[in-house]
Protein backbone atom coordinates (compact mmCIF):
# COMPACT_ATOMS: atom_id res chain seq x y z
CA UNK A 1 0.00 0.00 0.00
CA UNK A 2 0.80 3.49 -0.87
CA UNK A 3 0.61 5.68 2.27
CA UNK A 4 0.97 9.01 0.60
CA UNK A 5 -2.05 10.73 1.58
CA UNK A 6 -3.58 7.82 3.63
CA UNK A 7 -4.87 8.00 7.32
CA UNK A 8 -2.86 5.86 9.67
CA UNK A 9 -4.08 5.52 13.63
CA UNK A 10 -1.37 4.53 15.80
CA UNK A 11 -2.06 3.83 19.49
CA UNK A 12 0.50 3.98 21.86
CA UNK A 13 2.05 7.20 19.76
CA UNK A 14 3.16 9.13 22.71
CA UNK A 15 7.06 7.66 22.80
CA UNK A 16 9.05 5.02 21.99
CA UNK A 17 8.42 2.59 18.43
CA UNK A 18 4.72 4.33 18.35
CA UNK A 19 6.54 7.94 18.14
CA UNK A 20 9.11 6.95 15.29
CA UNK A 21 6.67 5.21 13.34
CA UNK A 22 4.27 8.11 13.58
CA UNK A 23 7.62 10.34 12.46
CA UNK A 24 8.46 8.00 9.90
CA UNK A 25 4.93 7.53 8.07
CA UNK A 26 3.85 11.47 8.43
CA UNK A 27 7.24 12.35 6.83
CA UNK A 28 6.20 10.05 4.02
CA UNK A 29 3.04 11.62 3.26
CA UNK A 30 0.72 9.81 5.54
CA UNK A 31 -2.06 11.46 7.73
CA UNK A 32 -1.50 10.63 11.41
CA UNK A 33 -3.72 10.43 14.36
CA UNK A 34 -1.50 9.70 17.61
CA UNK A 35 -3.40 8.01 20.43
CA UNK A 36 -2.61 7.44 23.98
CA UNK A 37 -3.23 8.38 26.95
CA UNK A 38 -0.58 11.15 27.63
CA UNK A 39 -2.07 14.35 25.43
CA UNK A 40 0.89 16.78 25.97
CA UNK A 41 3.73 14.17 24.63
CA UNK A 42 1.02 13.55 21.82
CA UNK A 43 0.58 18.05 21.00
CA UNK A 44 4.43 18.06 21.35
CA UNK A 45 4.94 15.22 18.56
CA UNK A 46 2.05 16.69 16.49
CA UNK A 47 3.78 19.94 16.26
CA UNK A 48 6.23 18.63 14.38
CA UNK A 49 4.43 16.40 11.63
CA UNK A 50 2.28 17.38 8.71
CA UNK A 51 -1.67 16.64 8.87
CA UNK A 52 -1.60 14.83 12.10
CA UNK A 53 -3.87 14.75 14.59
CA UNK A 54 -4.01 14.11 18.66
CA UNK A 55 -6.87 11.77 20.08
CA UNK A 56 -6.13 10.69 23.78
CA UNK A 57 -7.40 7.46 24.72
CA UNK A 58 -7.06 4.77 27.35
CA UNK A 59 -6.83 1.31 25.58
CA UNK A 60 -8.09 -0.48 28.52
CA UNK A 61 -11.43 1.19 28.54
CA UNK A 62 -13.82 0.19 25.60
CA UNK A 63 -15.39 3.39 25.57
CA UNK A 64 -12.25 5.50 25.10
CA UNK A 65 -10.95 2.92 22.05
CA UNK A 66 -14.58 3.26 20.89
CA UNK A 67 -14.49 7.14 20.96
CA UNK A 68 -11.06 7.10 19.40
CA UNK A 69 -12.17 5.18 16.19
CA UNK A 70 -15.36 7.54 16.15
CA UNK A 71 -13.09 10.46 16.89
CA UNK A 72 -10.66 9.97 14.03
CA UNK A 73 -13.06 8.70 11.17
CA UNK A 74 -14.56 12.32 11.96
CA UNK A 75 -11.76 14.11 11.96
CA UNK A 76 -10.47 12.34 8.34
CA UNK A 77 -13.55 10.89 7.09
CA UNK A 78 -11.78 7.54 6.54
CA UNK A 79 -9.16 5.43 8.48
CA UNK A 80 -7.07 3.11 5.98
CA UNK A 81 -4.48 1.98 8.55
CA UNK A 82 -4.54 1.01 12.20
CA UNK A 83 -1.42 0.32 14.19
CA UNK A 84 -2.16 -1.41 17.71
CA UNK A 85 1.04 -0.46 19.22
CA UNK A 86 -0.15 0.12 22.92
CA UNK A 87 1.20 -2.28 24.96
CA UNK A 88 2.70 -3.16 29.00
CA UNK A 89 5.32 -6.16 30.52
CA UNK A 90 4.90 -7.64 33.80
CA UNK A 91 8.11 -9.14 35.21
CA UNK A 92 7.96 -12.10 37.33
CA UNK A 93 8.48 -16.01 37.38
CA UNK A 94 5.93 -17.65 36.70
CA UNK A 95 5.49 -18.90 40.08
CA UNK A 96 4.91 -15.20 41.24
CA UNK A 97 2.92 -13.81 38.48
CA UNK A 98 0.01 -11.68 40.57
CA UNK A 99 -3.39 -12.34 38.63
CA UNK A 100 -4.22 -8.99 38.98
CA UNK A 101 -1.39 -7.50 36.94
CA UNK A 102 -1.73 -10.28 34.50
CA UNK A 103 -5.30 -9.05 33.52
CA UNK A 104 -3.63 -5.93 33.70
CA UNK A 105 -1.33 -6.33 30.61
CA UNK A 106 -4.23 -8.41 29.08
CA UNK A 107 -6.55 -6.11 29.00
CA UNK A 108 -4.22 -3.12 27.20
CA UNK A 109 -2.30 -6.14 25.29
CA UNK A 110 -5.01 -8.42 23.93
CA UNK A 111 -8.59 -6.84 24.67
CA UNK A 112 -7.45 -3.14 23.62
CA UNK A 113 -6.18 -4.71 20.20
CA UNK A 114 -9.02 -6.44 20.01
CA UNK A 115 -11.64 -3.99 20.53
CA UNK A 116 -9.86 -1.66 18.41
CA UNK A 117 -9.57 -3.85 15.44
CA UNK A 118 -13.55 -4.72 16.07
CA UNK A 119 -14.59 -0.90 15.94
CA UNK A 120 -12.41 0.10 13.04
CA UNK A 121 -13.56 -2.88 10.72
CA UNK A 122 -16.90 -1.22 9.43
CA UNK A 123 -15.58 1.41 8.80
CA UNK A 124 -13.08 -0.30 6.88
CA UNK A 125 -15.74 -2.58 5.02
CA UNK A 126 -17.62 0.75 3.62
CA UNK A 127 -15.03 2.44 2.67
CA UNK A 128 -13.78 -0.92 0.70
CA UNK A 129 -11.32 -2.00 2.58
CA UNK A 130 -8.17 -1.17 4.97
CA UNK A 131 -4.85 -2.89 6.93
CA UNK A 132 -4.73 -3.54 10.44
CA UNK A 133 -0.86 -4.28 12.02
CA UNK A 134 -0.42 -5.41 15.65
CA UNK A 135 2.68 -5.26 16.64
CA UNK A 136 3.51 -8.57 18.87
CA UNK A 137 6.73 -9.50 20.24
CA UNK A 138 9.32 -12.15 18.69
CA UNK A 139 8.72 -13.21 22.40
CA UNK A 140 5.48 -14.82 21.30
CA UNK A 141 7.82 -17.08 19.61
CA UNK A 142 9.96 -18.12 22.68
CA UNK A 143 9.78 -18.77 26.15
CA UNK A 144 12.15 -16.52 28.31
CA UNK A 145 11.96 -16.56 31.93
CA UNK A 146 10.58 -13.83 33.74
CA UNK A 147 8.43 -12.47 31.02
CA UNK A 148 5.88 -15.15 30.88
CA UNK A 149 2.72 -13.00 31.68
CA UNK A 150 3.78 -10.86 28.58
CA UNK A 151 4.37 -13.28 26.17
CA UNK A 152 1.33 -15.18 26.70
CA UNK A 153 -0.48 -11.90 25.91
CA UNK A 154 1.51 -12.01 22.22
CA UNK A 155 0.65 -15.48 22.22
CA UNK A 156 -3.25 -14.39 22.54
CA UNK A 157 -2.56 -11.69 20.17
CA UNK A 158 -0.86 -13.23 17.26
CA UNK A 159 -3.84 -16.40 17.60
CA UNK A 160 -6.55 -13.58 17.29
CA UNK A 161 -4.68 -11.76 14.74
CA UNK A 162 -4.15 -14.42 12.59
CA UNK A 163 -7.35 -15.84 12.46
CA UNK A 164 -8.66 -12.05 11.84
CA UNK A 165 -6.55 -12.19 9.22
CA UNK A 166 -8.07 -15.06 7.47
CA UNK A 167 -12.10 -13.89 8.24
CA UNK A 168 -11.37 -10.15 6.67
CA UNK A 169 -9.39 -11.29 3.67
CA UNK A 170 -12.83 -11.29 1.49
CA UNK A 171 -13.74 -7.55 3.04
CA UNK A 172 -10.23 -6.17 1.84
CA UNK A 173 -8.80 -5.91 4.72
CA UNK A 174 -5.33 -7.24 5.39
CA UNK A 175 -4.05 -7.88 9.43
CA UNK A 176 -0.79 -8.08 9.86
CA UNK A 177 1.33 -8.80 13.09
CA UNK A 178 4.13 -7.23 13.73
CA UNK A 179 7.23 -9.36 16.12
CA UNK A 180 10.25 -6.77 16.94
CA UNK A 181 13.16 -8.15 19.04
CA UNK A 182 14.34 -6.38 21.96
CA UNK A 183 14.37 -2.45 21.75
CA UNK A 184 15.84 0.42 22.63
CA UNK A 185 13.28 2.04 24.07
CA UNK A 186 11.77 2.73 27.94
CA UNK A 187 9.20 -0.14 27.53
CA UNK A 188 11.06 -1.93 30.29
CA UNK A 189 10.73 0.89 32.63
CA UNK A 190 7.41 0.53 32.33
CA UNK A 191 6.92 -2.51 32.84
CA UNK A 192 5.15 -4.09 35.77
CA UNK A 193 7.40 -5.63 38.51
CA UNK A 194 5.48 -8.36 40.50
CA UNK A 195 8.40 -9.84 42.25
CA UNK A 196 12.34 -8.80 42.15
CA UNK A 197 13.29 -10.73 39.19
CA UNK A 198 15.31 -9.67 36.67
CA UNK A 199 14.73 -9.93 32.49
CA UNK A 200 18.16 -12.34 31.39
CA UNK A 201 18.99 -11.25 28.11
CA UNK A 202 19.29 -14.61 25.97
CA UNK A 203 22.76 -14.90 24.72
CA UNK A 204 23.49 -12.61 21.38
CA UNK A 205 20.57 -10.27 21.78
CA UNK A 206 21.02 -6.69 20.84
CA UNK A 207 18.77 -3.80 21.26
CA UNK A 208 17.19 -2.62 17.86
CA UNK A 209 17.00 1.35 17.62
CA UNK A 210 12.87 2.00 17.42
CA UNK A 211 13.44 3.93 13.95
CA UNK A 212 14.70 0.46 12.62
CA UNK A 213 11.19 -1.35 13.77
CA UNK A 214 10.10 1.55 12.40
CA UNK A 215 11.19 1.11 9.16
CA UNK A 216 10.01 -2.53 9.12
CA UNK A 217 6.31 -1.37 10.45
CA UNK A 218 6.54 0.71 6.81
CA UNK A 219 7.94 -2.60 4.94
CA UNK A 220 5.15 -4.82 6.24
CA UNK A 221 2.30 -2.13 5.07
CA UNK A 222 3.97 -2.35 1.47
CA UNK A 223 4.36 -6.16 1.78
CA UNK A 224 1.33 -7.03 3.89
CA UNK A 225 2.79 -10.25 5.65
CA UNK A 226 0.43 -12.64 7.85
CA UNK A 227 3.77 -11.49 9.87
CA UNK A 228 6.60 -9.25 9.45
CA UNK A 229 9.99 -10.17 10.97
CA UNK A 230 13.01 -7.77 12.02
CA UNK A 231 14.92 -10.34 9.74
CA UNK A 232 14.93 -12.89 7.24
CA UNK A 233 17.14 -15.47 9.23
CA UNK A 234 14.61 -14.50 11.91
CA UNK A 235 11.74 -15.28 9.89
CA UNK A 236 13.02 -18.48 8.67
CA UNK A 237 13.56 -19.52 12.43
CA UNK A 238 9.93 -18.41 13.79
CA UNK A 239 7.51 -17.85 10.92
CA UNK A 240 3.96 -19.64 11.25
CA UNK A 241 4.32 -22.40 8.87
Amino acid sequence: MDIKGKVILITGASEGIGKVTAELLSSKGAKVAAAARSRDKLEKLVSSLKDAFVIPVDMTVAESISDMINGVHKHYGRIDILINNAGQAVRAPVTDIKIEDFKKIMELNVYGPLRALQAVVPIMKAQGGGMIINVSSNVSKMAIPGIGAYAATKYALNGLMLTARNELASEGIVVTLMHPGLTDTNFGIHSIRSSEVEFTRPAGMQPDAPERVAEKILEAISRSPAEQYMSKEIEKQYATK
